[in-house]
């Protein structure tokens, strides 16, 4: 087991490993940015380094930095936690180069999954159900463009082949709009990922965003840990995830969780990792495979009692998986609220100084968050500064337990989105489960009329 591991991230997650780390016996180094000097996490470290100025290109983002601060701290492993270098193929080759484990799946399975259409590809060898959609790479030819499109059947939507967060990606209703949408998408994924490669796929007009957690370690074992439903989201942003997802029968998650872990097998995969499902009309489509911890890794956690950061320290230092899927075990239901320092309905950011930081506690509840009373949220990264979760026997019983946990919290000083969580809390249709991937942008768009 290592003795000393590098922390390449901020936020709550970068305290979330930092405490599987005080867990486990070994030493955490931070990494921090001017702007997160005055960081939970920071005060608390074993040892901590200064990589850089507040934007995170200069920062987060900076490779050198990172290893730089992992050689002066004899550290033995990095882990990048989720967004900024997670999921960088040349990041992971980087530190293995160094001399350093990377905690998380080789370069080549990030590269391989990083890219839609080679994950595409590998899932339907792998036997995993996708999206029905062009086989690899669009053409350049705008008649074989439109050709692929009748096959497919119209709405379709062409995405970027190296894409991701809900960026490079444009639905097309007719044929007529199809040619010059697929330039569009091009030029856009050649600006945003310096990669101008797109794909086409059917547009499901009212799916369900379901994915499967994995873990699989460096001895061919791989397990499925449940489901999580993330349908509430705005923009592609999830908002509240819950586990596991109301009102698909066993069989049919069973059926895909096998498949995953299958295909994780299959690919020599390791480490944690996430497959996204659209869900639809009772079948499962694979959209994509996050090759890093979720944030929503905690409602996982909550019904599996398996602690997904711990698991990932382990395999990356060669361990084996300590369960079988047999003894993978749910009990009850999970659901997470993501607490976001922003206008809670028009969602502009609203960073500034916490006056009051008050969480809520009690049985089954559960806070990750590096915020505190006077902690100033920076303008500098995301807005989200911690989730609350919450764990009971029954999906209604979590909802009663997560009304009242945001009833108790208090934030003050600056804006957050709980007021928005407490009426998603009541709404009916919610309430009911099963909304779809659509129904928060809807339900906002009515609020405002």
């Amino acid at each position: 087991m290592f003795k000393k591991i590098l922390i390449a991230n901020r936020g709550e997650i970068a305290l979330r490993i930092q405490r599987a780390c005080r867990e486990m016996g070994i030493k955490a180094v931070i990494v921090y940015s001017e702007a997160d000097r005055q960081a939970k996490y920071v005060k608390l470290a074993d040892e901590a380094v200064c990589i850089g100025p507040a934007p995170s290109a200069q920062s987060y983002l900076s490779m050198p930095a990172i290893i730089s601060a992992a050689e002066v701290t004899d550290a033995e492993a990095i882990h990048p936690g989720y967004g900024f270098l997670a999921e960088n193929a040349d990041f992971a080759e980087r530190v293995e180069k160094s001399g350093f484990v990377f905690i998380g799946p080789t370069p080549e399975s990030i590269r391989m999954m990083g890219d839609k259409v080679s994950a595409k590809q590998a899932m339907i060898k792998a036997g995993v159900p996708c999206v029905p959609g062009s086989e690899g790479v669009l053409p350049d030819e705008p008649k074989e463009i439109i050709r692929i499109a009748r096959q497919i059947g119209y709405p379709v939507i062409v995405k970027a082949a190296g894409g991701g967060g809900g960026r490079g990606m444009r639905v097309v209703h007719t044929e007529a709009a199809l040619v010059n949408a697929v330039q569009t998408t091009r030029t856009e994924a050649e600006a945003a990922f310096g990669n101008p490669a797109v794909y086409m796929e059917k547009f499901l007009e009212n799916p369900r965003h379901v994915e499967i957690q994995v873990l699989a370690d460096t001895h061919r074992n791989a397990v499925w840990l449940g489901e999580r439903d993330c349908s509430m989201q705005r923009r592609h942003q999830k908002i509240i995830e819950e586990a596991p997802a109301p009102g698909i029968p066993r069989r049919i998650i069973e059926r895909v969780g096998d498949r995953c872990a299958s295909a994780c097998k299959k690919i020599g995969y390791r480490g944690a990792g996430t497959f996204e499902f659209l869900f639809d009309k009772g079948e499962f489509h694979f959209i994509e495979m996050n090759t890093r911890v979720q944030v929503e890794h905690p409602v996982t956690e909550m019904i599996t009692g398996i602690d997904i950061v711990q698991s990932q320290i382990r395999i990356a230092a060669g361990e084996k998986l300590p369960f079988t899927q047999r003894q993978v075990q749910l009990r009850g239901h999970a659901i997470e609220c993501r607490v976001n320092a922003e206008d809670p309905y028009k969602f502009t950011p609203s960073p500034g100084r916490i006056t009051m930081w008050h969480m809520p506690g009690g049985p089954g509840v559960r806070v990750d968050s590096h915020a505190y009373t006077n902690y100033s949220v920076p303008p500098n990264y995301d807005s989200m500064i911690g989730k609350i979760i919450v764990h009971a026997d029954t999906r209604e019983q979590a909802l009663m337990r997560m009304r009242s946990a945001l009833l108790e919290t208090v934030v003050e000083g600056i804006q957050t989105n709980i007021p928005l969580h407490s009426e998603l809390m009541v709404d009916a249709k919610f309430v009911e489960g099963g909304t779809s991937i659509h129904y928060l942008e809807k339900w906002l768009a009515q609020r405002r009329r």
